[in-house]
């Protein structure tokens, strides 16, 4: 998620990831296997657990394919070890790109997520390169079905929001620290809201606008690759997108 209008880009993505479920349930399942590994299995003691299975559920992951997971992780029967992996650089005339990678192959990621900067006309950069241009806030998106605009400012105030947007007639946008999102989330839920999103994400202070046809190609094509790669999880970046 980034760019000027924030729910156009993640209307975009969910475009994406509609057409192709099971990519979303993979990349989801990596996130849930390394979180049981590192904190167990029960959600009730292990509250990033508790995210991610909603998070899981937002993105209409079945509850069958979230328990398998959960006990392969638990058991046995997974012997991958994920590690996560953050890559920075430029796309096109320098947008700034942040690519969070699960992987249990280091040289294989680290290559294709290489080989796709410099194939759409960026490169790869060095650790810190981009990243001071971003800020990490949680963002989440409630289902607008009508609500009050009041009772959903009093609400969200309530529960530690910094700020909403109401400007789309479908969703309304909650922004908040990353430390109060679970508490959001879960007091909104409580609350009878509909969320249809809670994440933490990587938000820039600046944004970079391209007018050549040939770099918003390029730029397109390389946000298209990152984001179809097994293993990244997130790709954020600066680019000032066009209104589709």
């Amino acid at each position: 998620m980034s760019g000027h209008s924030k729910w156009n880009n993640i209307k975009r993505k969910k475009e994406v990831t509609d057409a192709a479920k099971g990519k979303i349930f993979t990349k989801i399942g990596r996130e849930i296997t390394v979180c049981v590994k590192e904190g167990g299995p029960d959600p009730n003691s292990n509250a990033k657990l508790r995210d991610l299975i909603a998070k899981a559920k937002s993105n209409n992951v079945p509850n069958d394919n979230i328990e398998h997971v959960i006990k392969k992780a638990a058991g046995e029967g997974d012997k991958n070890n994920y590690e996560t992996i953050v890559y920075e650089g430029y796309g096109p005339n320098g947008v700034a790109v942040i690519v969070e990678c699960l992987t249990n192959n280091k040289n294989r990621t680290a290559g294709d997520v290489r080989h796709y900067f410099d194939k759409f006309g960026g490169n790869l950069g060095t650790s810190g390169c981009v990243c001071f241009m971003f800020q990490e806030k949680g963002i989440l998106l409630l289902e607008n079905t009508g609500l009050d605009e009041d009772q959903v400012l009093e609400d969200c105030f309530a529960l530690d929001a910094d700020d909403l947007s109401m400007d789309d007639e479908e969703v309304i946008e909650i922004a908040c620290t990353p430390t109060a999102l679970r508490g959001l989330r879960e007091g909104l839920t409580e609350k009878g809201y509909h969320v249809l999103s809670a994440e933490v994400v990587q938000i820039p202070s600046t944004y970079t606008t391209l007018s050549d046809e040939e770099s918003i190609k390029k730029m397109g094509l390389l946000l298209e690759h990152l984001e179809d790669h097994d293993d990244v999880q997130n790709v954020y970046h600066n680019w000032n997108m066009p209104e589709e």
